[in-house]
């Protein structure tokens, strides 16, 4: 009796333990199985091209634009009128008002291929527009009235080490009522400069400009 009895406690003690198992297996926090919300990308816009194209490659038109306004007595001097005018000029009736008031100016580098050592090669120009009609100390007006299209073009190819070996052609034409004679003021001069072409080397430095492709 005291065998079976013995046996009963043991068998006991080992269902409760199997159960107590059992209860914690059921009873444990399920990890719920994430699942990756695979990222979609937005296409490139139509205007933007790929970096690596063997042909107008990412960023191949590049440059900027500037407006300035010159205050008064401040007027940029394009060169065509005599300072002070001749005195049968016409004093404020002068027809020689070729100082500026506003420039619109930009630069602009054109690199159109990525390959071989084409890709080294640009294109590059740099126009600027004035506008005006002032006489120093004798009439200052806010007029935009067109006087001059400065502009400058060329080529150039990239060196090693930023430098840049650069062919430039200079040229300014005169608008309006400028391409004709002026007066007695008149120096009939071709412009700041004038006509002119140059062969130089341009260092770039502190990382101005653009990124040029590798050597």
């Amino acid at each position: 009796m005291r065998k079976l009895s013995l046996f009963f406690v043991v068998f006991l003690c080992f269902s409760a333990s199997r159960l107590y198992a059992q209860a914690e297996t059921i009873t444990a926090p399920v990890a719920a199985a994430t699942v990756e919300t695979p990222k979609i990308q937005a296409p490139p816009p139509w205007y933007e091209r790929p970096a690596q194209a063997s042909w107008f490659p990412r960023n191949w038109v590049r440059g900027f634009t500037d407006f300035e306004v010159a205050p008064s007595h401040n007027e940029p001097d394009l060169g065509r009128c005599a300072f002070p005018q001749p005195t049968g000029s016409g004093g404020l009736a002068s027809g020689c008002t070729a100082y500026a008031r506003y420039l619109f100016s930009g630069y602009i580098e054109f690199q159109p291929l990525n390959r071989t050592f084409a890709k080294h090669i640009f294109f590059f120009f740099e126009p600027k527009f004035s506008f005006g009609k002032n006489i120093p100390q004798l009439s200052y007006l806010a007029s935009m009235e067109p006087i001059a299209f400065d502009r400058s073009v060329g080529i150039a190819i990239e060196l090693p080490k930023n430098f840049s070996l650069r062919v430039t052609q200079h040229q300014v034409d005169f608008l309006g009522r400028y391409g004709n004679p002026l007066g007695p003021a008149d120096l009939r001069t071709n412009g700041p400069y004038g006509l002119y072409s140059t062969v130089g080397v341009r260092w770039s430095f502190g990382g101005y400009g653009h990124n040029s492709a590798p050597y």
